[in-house]
């Protein structure tokens, strides 16, 4: 007996393969959204050390697991955002739309409140598109102000409100045009001598305004991975202490890591021991240790996970 959840269509496929498709897509879209950004804010963190972060070995499951503190910032903005655009479309549709449609409401009042509302949109309109042509004018100044600290941060930002205000200013206006009394509605759609150049206008808008939305909460991630990584060289006590035995000396000349040679013995494989280095990160056959005092003479040792070298973690110094 064949189920009826499994049973072939006539193209061969089972009948639950669509719905598993659909469902794939956004959580393979969500992951590779995730996994982006915890790169992108473990680049920058590991670069304060010197280190590229390709060199860590880390894995997709673990840049994923890394993503969520670079992109708190720009989601909760986002909701934000989101929340303070809904309560304003919901204040002009209770005294716009409601309004106009409205039965109870003459003829002259609606009309004069659709004059008001086409003012409105107007004026959002050229204010989106002053926010829009300022943030591409910084584009095509890149080369003059990439030096900027703020340029990664303001130019998205400006092509975002000055998307975002164009965007809604038309949908806007359609609304207002559905709602608008007889006398006031323009011509058709159908007049319109090149709707398909409006559609291609607002498919563009839309597509900036995406692609603002990830350039911007991309550099959040990186200026969160550079934070993550001061906070560390401010605060090294945070990270594991490490007692570093070795076979041959590694010659660290920041005076910082202490060098002890160990007394010759039977089977003794091991000579030198380091002390006062914190291990930083480790990855999938390697760690990475750093002295436990920040200096810009300090350099970041790479320790391979294997028998040429022997490692202790200490303890902290905070008695139970």
């Amino acid at each position: 007996m064949i189920d009826a959840g499994t049973e072939p269509e006539p193209g061969g496929f089972p009948r639950w393969l669509p719905a598993w498709a659909a469902a794939i897509g956004p959580v393979t879209l969500i992951s590779a959204v995730l996994f982006y950004f915890g790169y992108v804010s473990s680049r920058a963190q590991y670069e304060y050390f010197g280190v590229d972060v390709d060199v860590i070995g880390l894995g997709t499951r673990d840049y994923i697991m890394r993503s969520p503190q670079p992109l708190l910032v720009p989601l909760l903005t986002l909701t934000l955002l989101g929340a303070g655009g809904l309560l304003v479309h919901l204040l002009l549709h209770r005294r716009v739309l409601a309004v106009l449609a409205s039965p109870s409401v003459s003829d002259v009042v609606r009309t004069r409140r659709a004059h008001q509302a086409r003012r409105i949109t107007r004026a959002a309109i050229t204010l989106g598109a002053f926010l829009l042509t300022s943030g591409i004018a910084l584009l095509f100044a890149y080369e003059t102000l990439q030096e900027w600290p703020a340029y990664a941060l303001v130019t998205p930002a400006l092509l975002i409100c000055g998307a975002s205000l164009v965007a809604y200013a038309w949908r806007f206006a359609d609304l207002i045009t559905a709602a608008a009394p007889a006398s006031e509605a323009p011509a058709p759609v159908d007049a319109d001598p090149a709707p398909g150049l409006r559609r291609s206008a607002r498919f563009l808008v839309y597509l900036l305004l995406v692609t603002a939305i990830f350039w911007a909460t991309a550099t959040v991630a990186q200026l969160t991975g550079r934070g993550l990584a001061r906070e560390v060289a401010a605060d090294p006590e945070r990270l594991p202490r490490v007692i570093l035995d070795t076979r041959e000396r590694l010659y660290l000349r920041n005076g910082i890591v202490e060098e002890t040679q160990l007394p010759n013995a039977e089977h003794q494989e091991f000579r030198y021991r380091y002390r006062r280095l914190r291990l930083l990160v480790i990855g999938e056959d390697r760690m990475l240790l750093v002295p436990d005092v920040w200096s810009a003479s300090n350099s970041t040792i790479i320790v391979p996970i294997d028998e040429s070298m022997r490692m202790q973690f200490q303890f902290q110094n905070d008695a139970p």
